[in-house]
């Protein structure tokens, strides 16, 4: 993918630092609304905060607790929203809640679930319903002393995809999207700013200039004001550590569970890529760099004791095949405890300021990134002047141009136009890229023609488009973001992805 130097001379609209979904959703919709948008991602796209999350797309039924009403109803409009959106990589999904007795009354927990079925606007998911733990399947892996469960709908969202697709889609609008691309520094100079970014996998360094500065760097938007800006030290981010970890599958059911805890936090325990349950998350104040983030033997023992206290069958650590961290940068509201530190988003607009405008991003959750983006474009119209209207609430993310209940039937095609693809992989593609499968496959016939295999069902032609189209350069980027091949396939296999993908960025840096 190129990355040739920008012209000198050119003013861009909008400067995006930070290439998470926040950073990218705003890219998106402000190149689709018209205006000039330079991205730049310091990492891989989705290499922090936004590829480290328990990967749903909800309305936080917890949250109601701390009465945060609006940010609870916003996120639930926009579950169907965002599922028509990219029915590829989002999904319905029923949810399994017991009742603990001595914890949160049955009584009050089903209030709960009454407001999250009428206050969102739910139309396509189905509504909550009461089970008996004794006679419905759901119930076969827990404890006997389970009986009653309340059973309703959120949604699934594979993180790290829906991060690249909206920084494709930005793209193919017309954004300039950069990764290993470090912002050094970021002056205004008579009103317009003069970004010195780094690509730090040639050393070459080169000047930007944009006309508004959109500061969404998460775990690190402080850094950004202090270090890049120059301003004195700030503390506007409390980091709140979620971590998570994946075993062997624990039940069949394709229902996740929801488990309250004594402590009064809760967990989840989710089907995850054909194989596996990922159990998660907890929540703990940070004070570390956010790249050297990840479980503490404190954490894992505590998912593990919390998920035993429900399954029949013990979680040990022998179970664990995987597990990430990601840190949250919520705004710092000044709860007493991590859990209660509001996950609503704060957007602070230096606009009224003399010199070139800014807008610096703190907090959000990913189902409402999208309404983040809006009200940033709410903000950057008002100072630089509108372009075009809101959009994105009506358009598919790329690949995914087709009815939100119409997945099988996109793996149906795709295995009549390529019958030598064996069913399930046929199904990972469609779950993955959706409908840019077929860009992906071209005119193979045979799986010769999909090139070198490297286990499982990762195949050469995958990780070529990977590279020609989603920014992907090392193996972790292809195993462990854009899929998630790194949990099926042998070290050695992740070795050999791993020289192959240097093998192709060398060549791409050459050319």
């Amino acid at each position: 993918m190129s990355t040739s130097q920008t012209d000198p001379s050119a003013i861009y609209d909008v400067f995006v630092v930070g290439g998470g979904i926040n950073g990218c959703g705003i890219a998106r919709d402000a190149v689709g609304r018209g205006y000039s948008v330079f991205l730049a991602e310091m990492n891989d796209l989705a290499s922090g905060t936004s590829s480290g999350s328990t990967k749903l797309i909800h309305g936080g039924l917890r949250y109601l607790e701390h009465y945060e009403f609006r940010l609870v109803r916003e996120a639930l409009m926009e579950r169907e929203v965002l599922w028509r959106n990219a029915p590829h990589i989002i999904w319905p999904m029923r949810f399994v809640l017991p009742v603990h007795k001595g914890l949160r009354p049955a009584w009050l927990v089903r209030l709960g679930l009454w407001l999250y079925d009428h206050i969102g606007g739910r139309k396509l998911l189905p509504k909550t319903a009461t089970l008996d733990m004794r006679t419905d399947p759901a119930g076969k892996p827990l404890k006997a002393d389970y009986r009653r469960a309340f059973e309703y709908s959120d949604c699934w969202v594979n993180d790290a995809r829906f991060v690249v697709l909206n920084a494709r889609d930005a793209a193919d609008r017309g954004a300039e999207v950069r990764v290993r691309t470090k912002v050094l520094r970021a002056e205004d100079e008579n009103g317009v700013w003069k970004v010195q970014i780094e690509d730090l996998r040639t050393g070459e360094q080169e000047t930007v200039r944009a006309r508004y500065l959109v500061n969404a760097a998460g775990p690190w938007v402080d850094h950004i004001i202090s270090g890049v800006l120059r301003q004195n030290d700030v503390h506007n981010v409390r980091l709140v550590k979620g971590s998570h970890i994946v075993t062997k599958k624990k039940f069949d059911d394709p229902r996740a569970y929801f488990f309250q805890n004594a402590d009064g936090r809760i967990i989840f325990a989710i089907p995850y890529e054909e194989d596996f349950t990922l159990i998660g998350t907890t929540d703990q104040d940070y004070d570390g760099d956010p790249k050297d983030v990840a479980i503490s033997d404190q954490e894992t023992d505590y998912l593990c004791a919390c998920a035993s206290e429900y399954f029949a069958e013990p979680v040990t650590r022998d179970d664990i095949v995987w597990s990430y961290s990601g840190v949250r940068p919520l705004y710092d509201d000044g709860a007493s405890k991590a859990q209660e530190a509001t996950r609503d988003y704060v957007l602070k607009d230096e606009a009224g300021k003399a010199g070139a405008p800014m807008l610096h991003v703190f907090g959000g959750k990913i189902t409402t990134y999208r309404k983040l983006a809006e009200s940033a474009l709410e903000k950057i119209s008002d100072t630089i002047g509108a372009k075009g209207r809101p959009w994105t609430h009506a358009e598919a993310l790329p690949g995914g141009e087709f009815p939100a209940d119409g997945y099988d039937a996109q793996v149906d095609r795709l295995v009549a136009d390529y019958p030598f693809l064996e069913r399930g992989h046929a199904a990972r593609l469609v779950r993955l890229y959706g409908l840019r499968a077929w860009n992906m496959l071209g005119k193979a016939e045979s799986t010769e023609d999909l090139g070198r295999h490297f286990g499982h069902d990762l195949y050469e032609a995958e990780l070529r488009y990977l590279v020609d189209h989603e920014w992907a350069v090392s193996g972790e980027d292809v195993l462990w973001r854009r899929t998630k091949r790194g949990l099926h396939i042998s070290a050695e296999e992740a070795e050999a992805v791993d020289g192959f993908m240097q093998t192709l960025s060398e060549a791409q840096k050459a050319g």
